[in-house]
């Protein structure tokens, strides 16, 4: 079945939803673009060109667009405090939702807009795009194949020299605590995934150096421990003077009991135990490492998520980043903002539960 879908933004991301994700899904007759929402006209132009959308077709008005055209799902591409005003009226219309991470700007009306969905008995799923690239999978296929053994810990890294105003995208610059919101939310997203367990605990220690032309903490250090025993430990910054490990280029090392993987740059390798190199002298013998193969497939991240969307909407099995599972993204992010403030260690699961208790809707 084709499914009509309503893009609300097609400028900044929203463009590469019209030129990347979406194109592949419409020439497999999955999804069929009826109509294209945002507030600047000429962005209009990328949902015309990419999606064959009709100009009479293109709204700066969300709610005009909802009432015009029928549609059974609404890809969301705005910034995350304008989430649940488009999830309201896509409730409102009956139509199910596919948003752009975050959920929302706060673990509270993320709280609010699962509710509101299940309530209606919709359908909505988050593109945590990192959790579905090809490295990123790779790997996690690799640790649950059972041959690394037991994961002992993680380190990742995402290093960046963004420091100058409009770098990052101009809003994000005047965002409160951006990093995590709206960088740390997918980092922290695939490394519980591949934990395979709740987190536990968290201690965020952000900040902003004097350099960086942004209103909100663009720094982090972040430590983790999750229900099943195993940690983790993230760095974060936008505002370094090079870019180690940028925007998809991410940086993670598994250490496991049997082998230590490392992803650097798109690139996996291997290290396999080896009791006869045992010691504390020396330093790594790279010709010890072997390449761990990506894997291959059509599609990967947001057009493999809107693929998995849709055969969600036909009956089968729910992605695994629908809105109420990925509110345990939401609250890493909250538990972390919350740790940076006080100081302190935070419990993620108390924090939620706290959040859920909170939310009385109407």
């Amino acid at each position: 079945m084709t499914y009509r879908a309503i893009l609300v933004g097609t400028g900044g991301q929203g463009a590469n939803w019209c030129s990347e994700y979406l194109p592949p899904n419409v020439e497999d007759e999955l999804v069929d673009v009826v109509a294209a929402v945002d507030v600047d006209e000429a962005a209009h132009e990328n949902a015309v060109e990419h999606l064959g959308v009709d100009p009479s077709d293109c709204y700066t008005d969300a709610e005009r667009a909802f009432e015009e055209v029928d549609a059974d799902f609404c890809a969301v591409v705005v910034p995350p405090w304008i989430h649940e005003d488009i999830v309201d009226i896509a409730i409102e219309h009956d139509v199910h939702v596919l948003t752009e991470k975050p959920i929302a700007d706060s673990l509270e009306a993320s709280v609010r807009i699962a509710e509101k969905i299940e309530r209606a008995g919709l359908k909505m799923g988050v593109t945590m795009s990192h959790r579905f690239d090809r490295d990123k999978t790779t790997l996690r296929r690799r640790l649950r194949s059972g041959e690394t053994g037991p994961i002992d810990y993680f380190v990742g890294r995402l290093t960046c020299n963004a420091r100058s105003y409009g770098t990052w995208g101009a809003f994000r610059h005047e965002m409160e605590d951006v990093l995590l919101v709206d960088g740390a939310v997918h980092q922290l997203d695939y490394i519980a995934d591949m934990a395979e367990s709740p987190c536990e605990t968290i201690y965020a220690d952000t900040w902003l150096p004097e350099w960086a032309e942004y209103e909100g903490d663009v720094q982090a250090l972040v430590q983790l421990r999750f229900e099943n025993g195993v940690r983790a430990s993230w760095e974060g910054a936008k505002s370094n003077a090079a870019t180690l490990n940028g925007w998809m280029s991410d940086y993670l090392r598994a250490e496991c009991r049997d082998e230590t993987l490392v992803l650097d740059d798109r690139e996996i390798t291997r290290y396999p135990y080896d009791a006869e190199a045992e010691g504390v002298v020396g330093g790594l013998d790279e010709n010890a490492g072997e390449a761990v193969p990506l894997d291959e497939q059509e599609k990967w991240a947001n057009t493999w998520l809107v693929e998995q969307f849709v055969e969600w909407l036909d009956g089968g099995e729910k992605m695994e980043t629908n809105v109420r599972d990925n509110l345990q993204s939401m609250a890493l992010i909250e538990a972390a903002m919350e740790s940076s403030r006080t100081g302190d260690p935070v419990h993620v699961q108390e924090l939620l539960e706290e959040a859920r208790e909170s939310v009385t809707l109407a």
